[in-house]
């Protein structure tokens, strides 16, 4: 697999602490520029599917075939039907297929909870020539502006394009009330729970150019295992949904990558291969569930935001000090 022929992404490094105000240094700055040396790269998400699907032969992926229930026929046999009627029988079935997967039910009868916080997605399109104060706001990298119960998260993607969660920590009834077909309806609403902040900041709600997208964000119970059973595992989300903290699609892939050095080590043995694969993952997976929860907690329900977030990125190191901006807000 050619990793040169991924696109590089200028600015992945830097991150922006910024007051509701737009302006005030928080102590933790990463910097604007890439100079490539950071530890932390990062890959638009469609440019490493396309690297993934490239390597495989083709037709190893099977698209439009929708799992509508999975049977259990014994010694370690599956039975898939989909949605058009066929049917499959399988030695080894792998659930990634995320949040509400159609394979956990086969180990396990935990359910993704809500966890109290729900994003609203929304974009910028050809930022710098179309939106310019916002995309000075938001930077090179990644632009974070916490307060108790709410924050904008702002991400600069290639060709000038802002990408923006808004979140809200709020009952799930609270979006229910609002009508997600109406756009700015949507905009209004969510823009008014951030009365007084910079215009730059809430320019990345009301002026989004796609349709606002309601993400409800649920997690399965920390430290989420399940007993062995012959010819069935889960990896990423299905074995393991966090509340989203920027790992999620890394430990998704290291899981495949973990459950595929497993079973090329036991050769003919898939229930030897997914056991130890599966007992790995359950330890490594308690870590990656209690920081994913200690981050979500920090960025939207600590009175303190965005003080905790950053001594955890700094290990404590980096001052707290607000600078004035030039709204007098921080």
């Amino acid at each position: 697999m050619r990793i040169d022929r991924l696109e590089h992404r200028d600015g992945e490094p830097a991150k922006r602490f910024l007051g509701r105000g737009g302006g005030g240094d928080f102590g933790h700055r990463a910097g604007d520029d890439d100079d490539g040396s950071g530890v932390r790269p990062e890959v638009p998400r469609g440019e490493l599917r396309r690297i993934l699907l490239d390597s495989l032969p083709d037709g190893t992926v099977q698209w439009g075939r929708k799992v509508t229930s999975i049977r259990s026929l014994g010694g370690g046999q599956h039975t898939l039907t989909f949605a058009d009627g066929a049917s499959v029988t399988a030695s080894l079935v792998v659930g990634a297929d995320g949040a509400w997967s159609k394979v956990r039910p086969l180990l396990s009868d935990a359910k993704p909870a809500y966890v109290g916080t729900s994003f609203v997605e929304t974009y910028l399109l050809d930022a710098d020539a179309r939106h310019p104060a916002s995309a000075k706001l938001v930077g090179g990298g990644a632009l974070y502006v916490l307060a108790p119960s709410k924050a904008i998260l702002a991400h600069r993607e290639p060709h000038g394009v802002l990408h923006t969660y808004v979140a809200l920590s709020r009952p799930q009834e609270w979006f229910t009330d609002i009508d997600f077909s109406d756009p700015k309806e949507v905009k209004a609403r969510v823009a008014a729970e951030f009365d007084g902040w910079a215009p730059e900041l809430t320019a990345l709600i009301t002026d989004g150019e796609t349709a606002p997208v309601l993400r409800k964000i649920h997690a399965l119970p920390p430290g989420h295992r399940w007993t062995h059973v012959p010819g069935v595992t889960l990896l990423g989300d299905a074995a393991h949904l966090n509340p989203p903290d920027g790992e999620g699609a890394n430990l998704a892939m290291y899981d495949g990558a973990e459950l595929g050095k497993a079973l090329a080590a036991h050769r003919g043995d898939f229930d030897a291969a997914v056991a130890e694969y599966e007992e790995a993952m359950f330890l490594r997976s308690v870590d990656a569930s209690a920081e994913a929860a200690r981050i979500h907690t920090l960025c939207f329900n600590d009175d303190n935001a965005p003080h905790g977030l950053i001594n955890l990125l700094t290990g404590g190191a980096a001052p707290v000090r607000e600078s004035t901006s030039s709204r007098g807000q921080s």
